[in-house]
């Protein structure tokens, strides 16, 4: 058994997550958000509408676009996105660490086998 959640940042709806985190990382990795919807196995309308969404939402570009010529187009994470990035990953891993250590406490280690009824107790004077 383990713990399993989703965090994200919320304002007037999901504005960061994990998705857009990776989508980002990706961006900033292959300079394109086509190749990084295509790494994420998403549709690259997909990607441009969640961005759209997210700049609206944050209010602030998460993305530098190049249009298309002779070099070709592109995208780059603008650099207050990467300071997003950046302290997003320092967020989600402190929450890991945190749950880790509240599962921890409540649960021990890793079960090995799953909850039966008998291992839970009913408030009150009788087990089941």
């Amino acid at each position: 058994m383990k713990i399993a959640y989703k965090v994200w940042l919320d304002n007037n709806g999901k504005a960061f997550g994990d998705g857009p985190y990776e989508l980002l990382k990706w961006v900033d990795k292959t300079k394109s958000l086509h190749q990084a919807a295509h790494q994420m196995g998403m549709a690259y309308s997909k990607a441009w509408k969640l961005i759209l969404t997210l700049e609206e939402r944050l209010g602030f570009a998460l993305l530098e676009r190049k249009v298309g010529g002779e070099s070709g187009g592109g995208s780059e994470v603008t650099p207050r996105a990467k300071k997003l990035i950046k302290h997003y990953g320092r967020f989600r891993k402190d929450v890991k660490m945190t749950l880790d250590k509240i599962y921890q406490k409540h649960f021990g280690s890793p079960l090995t086998r799953p909850l039966s009824l008998r291992d839970c107790v009913v408030i009150g004077s009788r087990n089941l």
